[in-house]
């Protein structure tokens, strides 16, 4: 319950605006102005005990606390490695991200592209920090994780070797930005150790918020190249690497001096005039600084001696140590895949600049209530969180007939918090979506029959394992059902779902209406005949009134006699909270009248549960309590679904009769007690604690 109401109060913040660049939420509630006016105050620099200047902050295996690697080093602050430390030298640039011994050059080639960009490069890093000017041993950075901003604080005690930072550095001896960046990415994600491997496209949404794109280069659009100019004249952050095929290539180094699996920052695009014709050139630079292109159009190659000695001039001037100019179509052989993060999406479809509509959701997949997984499992697929979106104006530039004008969206799922997972042995998960065009306006989440008679009209690459999947694509004006999912079933994840639309898109989503309109049958004494007068009397004894353990007693002899439903008993606290949702005289027993109408519900109950009883198992499936809580008159969210199966599933996901009926009465009395208390009838309540417990105790 404690976790639901944490993330009731998340969203209820986001909605007053905490999470924006501006309102950064304080990461673990470290309040940077509030630690360094306390270290101030009381003389001393700041240990920040969040992320300990100890083993487990280096990592949980290869830099576990009994590794080789950990061996021999020790935490130091910049004031003890050098005379006149620095934060940033002379304004940060490319070469102040150096490689360490740590596997992040991911990481490294996104920070180096951040320096191309002031204005990003110092939301991501706020100005004002010093080592000289109220020095106090603390710093901070900002980053976008999942939809928000969050402001990360750390002290500056760095691990080092010998004297020497461990990890990132810059070329400039006593500049520390760098470094100091690294440490609280990796306080983000738990630990040095989680930062190795990954995609640069990773760092380059987490600096800016913006959304990315992946081509592979041998099978690029053709207008390749003009995308790449466009982009860097946006300000948007390029990547590239080379794939390895097997785990001996890591890090290897081609005869031509490109190192394979290993991502480089793509930083220039430049024509030049060569032997009478236009020659496309592309910048990279190598995060590790020393290893650089040996072909055509490297320091020092015979084709500069070819081109106006001005233009050679000017791109010499560009070039720093580690970057190095190639012809864009060596580009495009020699390296696998390149990687753009939109700050502004628009650049790269339109040449006028246009504001992108974005909309996105937070969602869940949960084992045994929205983890349908695939297409290849239709008994599940159906379960998992849908969401709509209308297109309703075409892009002014929209491609096709005139008949069916298009609009551009795109599209980008991404999987939250794997990375900070990895040291519990949770990896990236298998994921992608699909797109399904909605012929009917609808709200209600689509049922597995939908499923069977539609086919996608559009969906992400094949099922992959990477943070995000994202793609472009053009649809005609209409409804569309998005369907975001794993690979498999039943696989744990948290995700964000994020929509691009060049014009105004309604998105909302699909399932979220919470109402009720549950079975009530009328009941008074001329509705009950002579025989079942009777039987109550018999069962209720001389007072006519049946307590909990009678109901208890009873139910319990009419459930051992059925062989077709499985169950393991009603409780008594099930049987209490019958008699509490229809005792109208507040006696804490029922009547003739009352027992009744508990017996009709019961009846009609076990009529539902044994037509979604499928399999004839005796037991639903907890999947298949979608269907029949929808039977019982009950619309619930996803959220709520999971709640369900957390309290009425078994570890096997199956619910028995018992449960199905604890479930259905548990929502009733919700509903009704709400209800009662929504005099307005606007949807919400206000209680005071005491009236609150009296309603969870009901």
């Amino acid at each position: 319950m404690s976790r639901v109401a944490a993330r009731l109060c998340q969203e209820r913040a986001a909605a007053d605006g905490l999470g924006s660049n501006r309102n950064a939420i304080k990461y673990l509630k470290q309040d940077y102005e509030a630690l360094k006016q306390q270290c101030l105050q009381a003389g001393t620099l700041f240990k920040d005990e969040e992320f300990p200047a100890c083993p487990s902050t280096l990592g949980y295996r290869d830099l576990g606390p009994y590794s080789f690697k950990t061996q021999g080093i020790v935490w130091k602050r910049p004031t003890e490695l050098c005379a006149n430390p620095q934060f940033i030298v002379g304004g940060a640039t490319r070469t102040d991200v150096c490689q360490g011994e740590l596997g992040d050059c991911w990481l490294l080639a996104a920070i180096a592209s951040l320096t191309l960009n002031p204005d990003i490069l110092y939301r991501v890093v706020p100005k004002a920090q010093s080592f000289q000017r109220d020095y106090a041993g603390i710093f901070h950075f900002q980053f976008w994780q999942y939809g928000e901003w969050v402001d990360v604080v750390v002290d500056d005690r760095l691990p080092t070797r010998n004297g020497k930072l461990l990890f990132v550095h810059s070329e400039e001896g006593n500049e520390f930005w760098s470094a100091l960046l690294e440490k609280a990415y990796a306080k983000l994600n738990s630990s040095y150790e989680a930062l190795i491997g990954g995609s640069t496209i990773e760092g380059f949404e987490d600096f800016t918020g913006g959304i990315s794109e992946s081509y592979e280069l041998r099978r690029a659009p053709s207008n390749l190249y003009q995308i790449i100019q466009k982009a860097l004249r946006a300000g948007s952050l390029l990547g590239c690497s080379i794939d390895i095929t097997s785990a001996s290539e890591i890090e290897a180094i081609t005869s031509l001096k490109l190192v394979k699996g290993h991502a480089y920052s793509v930083t220039g695009a430049e024509e030049v005039y060569y032997r009478g014709r236009l020659e496309k050139l592309v910048r990279l630079r190598n995060p590790w600084g020393e290893v650089e292109w040996t072909g055509a159009w490297s320091d020092n190659a015979p084709e500069w001696n070819y081109i106006d000695p001005k233009q050679k001039q000017t791109l010499d001037k560009q070039v720093d140590d580690g970057e190095f100019w190639m012809a864009f179509s060596d580009f495009q052989r020699q390296f696998t895949r390149l990687e753009i993060c939109n700050l502004t999406p628009d650049t790269l479809t339109s040449n006028e600049v246009n504001r992108w509509d974005l909309t996105l959701f937070n969602g869940q997949w949960r084992r045994g209530s929205t983890a349908g997984g695939c297409q290849n499992y239709q008994a599940t697929y159906w379960t998992n969180p849908q969401f709509k979106i209308r297109l309703e104006e075409p892009d002014d530039d929209h491609e096709g007939s005139l008949n069916e004008p298009c609009c551009t969206i795109l599209v980008g799922l991404m999987q939250k918090y794997r990375r900070r997972q990895k040291k519990m042995g949770e990896a990236l998960l298998s994921i992608g979506y699909s797109l399904y065009e909605l012929e009917n306006h609808t709200d209600i989440h689509m049922n597995r029959a939908f499923f069977a008679r539609n086919q996608p009209v559009a969906r992400s690459d094949p099922y992959i394992n990477l943070r995000e999947v994202s793609s472009r694509m053009k649809l005609p004006q209409g409804e569309y059902l998005i369907v975001p999912s794993t690979f498999e079933p039943y696989k744990n994840g948290e995700f964000c779902l994020r929509v691009f639309s060049e014009k105004k898109a309604k998105t909302q989503i699909i399932g979220d209406v919470v109402s009720a309109k549950p079975y009530e049958p009328h009941v008074d004494n001329k509705d009950t005949d002579d025989e079942f007068k009777a039987l109550f009397q018999k069962l209720s004894g001389e007072d006519c009134e049946v307590t909990a353990i009678k109901l208890k007693t009873i139910l319990n002899q009419v459930l051992a006699k059925r062989k077709d439903i499985k169950s393991d008993g009603f409780n008594i606290n099930t049987c209490r909270e019958m008699i509490s949702l229809l005792d109208t005289n507040g006696t804490g027993t029922l009547g003739l009248v009352e027992f009744k109408t508990l017996w009709m519900k019961i009846q009609k109950y076990l009529e539902i549960y044994k037509r979604v009883d499928s399999d004839y198992s005796g037991t639903i499936d907890s999947h298949e309590m979608r269907n029949a809580l929808r039977e019982a008159g009950f619309m619930l969210n996803d959220q709520m679904q999971h709640s369900i199966v957390i309290r009425y599933a078994c570890s096997k996901l199956s619910i028995d009769f018992d449960g199905f009926v604890a479930c259905m009465i548990r929502l009733e009395t919700l509903f009704k007690v709400f209800h009662l208390l929504d005099k307005k009838k606007s949807g919400v309540i206000q209680l005071s604690l005491a009236e609150w417990l009296c309603c969870t105790l009901v």
